[in-house]
């Protein structure tokens, strides 16, 4: 009995692990994933950028209608200065039909994204983050040797309910940060956001 119960802690610490947001400092995964409009984007593709800003989203969840908005906008100031918005969504349709190829691309055309809106068919790219939330971002900066690394990990801002109550905007701050040479601080925040649908195992 107690080694069974030690052996459960283990289980528990280790899936506890794989939860956590790929730490600071590391070379982001490369990823290559249909764009809504059925175009490829990869990663690589960014390599003349100061950097990205990955966001893992989805069309029904409350907090990503929320922060929608804002995240337009983040990409509307900051991919003039070299660190554009990339969507990514994680969700298996089976398990969110709202999140089915045909509405992931309604969803972009209705609200004019100025980013592509990637699709995580295979679910192999957001457990390579570490990411468990919609929506979840990571900032990526560009090392300029062909790897990108990770500078901040979380959520937007400090207020997903009122847009105009906001006091710390983490990720603006960030960005800021990095384009002035320094280091995003904090370079981790709490996600705030709905858990990602995977796929049931059979």
């Amino acid at each position: 009995m107690k080694v069974f119960f030690i052996l459960t802690l283990l289980i528990i610490n280790v899936v506890g692990l794989k939860a956590q947001p790929i730490a600071i400092g590391s070379v982001a995964p490369d990823f290559s994933l249909k764009n809504y409009d059925g175009t490829t984007v990869s990663l690589s593709d960014y390599a003349n950028e100061k950097g990205v800003m990955v966001i893992f989203s989805c069309n029904p969840c409350p907090i990503v209608k929320a922060y929608e908005d804002r995240m337009i906008a983040l990409h509307h100031e900051f991919a003039p200065q070299g660190y554009p918005v990339v969507f990514i969504n994680p969700n298996d349709a089976i398990q969110q039909p709202a999140d089915a190829v045909d509405k992931i691309k309604e969803r972009a055309t209705e609200k004019n994204y100025p980013f592509p809106y990637l699709i995580d068919a295979d679910q192999t790219v957001y457990p390579s983050y570490g990411a468990t939330r919609t929506p979840e971002l990571f900032l990526l900066k560009n090392e300029g040797d062909g790897r990108f690394t990770v500078a901040y990990t979380g959520t937007v801002d400090d207020n997903y309910q009122d847009a105009s109550a906001v006091t710390v905007p983490f990720a603006s701050n960030a960005i800021r940060a990095l384009l002035a040479g320094n280091t995003p601080d904090p370079a981790t925040t709490k996600a705030i956001g709905c858990g990602i649908k995977a796929k049931k195992i059979m």
